[in-house]
């Protein structure tokens, strides 16, 4: 198992490996007491079987520089190759503003080839690889060195594994023509604005029982306040104020430090100095906002009537679409899809878009006061709407 910890040992590797169709990407990182991923580890291969087609690149050692893996990155004629791809990716983009193209995720291929939703990577490699993943390592530190030779072995079985998942299911959608698929699920990973944590759009994440426009506008400068204070200092949200303290500091409107000694749910540190500054003038900027400036948050499927018996029907219809085609349910219609639909909605993904067209026919058809389902394109099941 050999470990790169040099800029020249790198940038070997990353040249031979551009030889070659693909690149499996792994990576092993600590976020639990930091804003951003602490990346500690990177594991690669290409395609082969032999010592040196597979290896480790510690972004720990002194004086190593990424730039030639990010020169691969952005080689078209390479395909790189992640599982389960979102945080990985998340990582790169921060360091280096960079998203690896072209991009492979075999999680989303798994969906489009019948494997599930969600499918794990021990679930790919049991099945696609018949082997087994030692998952002893799993939760270590992956910041301490030395690494151990079990972590080592860990961290390598994620990449050599890839290369057969890959294969397997790259041929399996040459075949079945659903390559489309993968690269139409995959448009989020491929988006920028899927890694910039915009703190005007923090509040968006609180969970809040009311609509209430001058709760939101306080609840949306706390959130505003708060992921700009986390991502200045790298420190997770949460040690700045969790949501629960946030939705009582919307709630009760405090005016001083005195009313934030009141409160039940802030951190102690959060009751003076920069955090408690913070959110006095975030409480205020939010009782400033003028009624046409406060948030608007869309409340149209809250106040949906779904009809319980035709949402159970829909699934039904829905699955048996998604096991006739071999594909993950989600591909047609989301449950949230199904819900919006048995309760009046028609702007649904599951009726526009991609997801009627690679089906040849409407998985789910909207027309002439019916919904339904088209399976080989005959309509199996209607309700009149």
């Amino acid at each position: 198992m050999k470990t790169i910890t040099t800029t020249a040992d790198l940038e070997t590797f990353c040249k031979e490996a551009a030889n070659y169709p693909y690149v499996t990407v792994d990576t092993e990182f600590l976020r639990e007491r930091t804003y951003y991923s602490k990346l500690c580890l990177i594991q690669l291969a290409y395609m082969g079987d032999g010592k040196d087609d597979a290896v480790l690149v510690d972004p720990l050692a002194d004086g190593l520089d990424l730039a030639p893996l990010y020169e691969l990155f952005e080689d078209a004629g390479v395909v790189k190759v992640f599982h389960a791809a979102r945080q990985d990716l998340e990582i790169f983009y921060v360091d280096q503003g960079i998203i690896p193209s072209p991009l492979f995720d075999t999680q989303v291929a798994a969906m489009v080839c019948g494997f599930g939703e969600q499918a794990g990577y021990e679930t790919l490699v049991r099945k696609i690889a018949k082997d087994s993943v030692d998952k002893s390592s799993r939760f270590t530190d992956w910041s301490r060195r030395p690494l151990s030779d079990a972590q080592k072995t860990y961290a390598l079985a994620d990449v050599t594994h890839l290369r057969v998942i890959y294969e397997f299911l790259s041929d399996q959608l040459d075949k079945s023509g659903r390559k489309k698929w993968v690269a139409e699920e995959m448009a989020v990973l491929n988006d920028p604005a899927t890694y910039q944590a915009d703190p005007d759009n923090a509040w968006k994440r609180v969970k809040t029982r009311t609509n209430s426009g001058k709760f939101l506008a306080i609840v949306r400068e706390l959130a505003r306040f708060r992921e700009g204070y986390a991502q200045s200092r790298n420190i997770p949200r949460n040690r700045v104020f969790k949501d629960d303290a946030l939705v009582e500091l919307a709630s009760t409107k405090p005016a001083s430090e005195k009313d934030l000694g009141r409160s039940r749910l802030l951190l102690r540190e959060a009751r003076r100095g920069e955090i408690a500054e913070g959110i006095l003038t975030g409480v205020k900027a939010g009782l400033a906002v003028k009624p046409e400036d406060q948030p608007k948050p869309d409340v149209r499927r809250e106040k949906l009537q779904v009809n319980p018996a035709l949402a159970d029907m829909l699934r039904v219809l829905v699955k048996a679409k998604a096991d006739n085609e071999g594909v993950a349910q989600k591909l047609i219609a989301t449950s949230a899809d199904l819900d919006a639909l048995a309760g009046g909605m028609r702007d649904v993904a599951a009726l526009r878009g991609w997801r009627k067209e690679v089906f040849g026919t409407d998985a789910l058809r909207l027309c002439d006061g019916e919904i339904g389902l088209a399976v080989k394109g005959e309509k199996v099941v209607t309700f009149e709407i």
